[in-house]
């Protein structure tokens, strides 16, 4: 299994779909949580509004992550725009707590 991350990038407009299916999302992220190993919200800085997101998955190939977010309740692609990247960790023998 290959790890990937998601790179979300939001439109001002995101904002209403995220205040309008946050809690949906959540328990998406939630069902899906053996691919999606972490996910969140990216901002310029503390406290400002959402500007994107970012998911660390892993998954077997692209087309199983695009459908990942393509089920997600903040995918409105009129909105929001994503890339999918391999990722290789460094460190692969450190754990980080959450």
């Amino acid at each position: 299994m290959t790890r990937w991350v998601v790179i979300f990038d939001d439109k001002p407009e995101m904002l209403d779909v995220r205040r309008k299916f946050g809690t949906q999302h959540v328990d998406y992220l939630r069902a899906n949580s053996t691919k999606i190993l972490i996910g969140g919200g990216l901002r310029n800085a503390p406290g400002e509004p959402f500007v994107g997101g970012l998911w660390v998955v892993e998954a077997d190939s692209r087309d199983e992550i695009a459908k990942l977010v393509e089920n997600d309740p903040y995918y409105h692609p009129e909105l929001r725009s994503f890339k999918i990247l391999a990722w290789g960790k460094a460190l692969e023998d450190r754990t980080t707590t959450l």
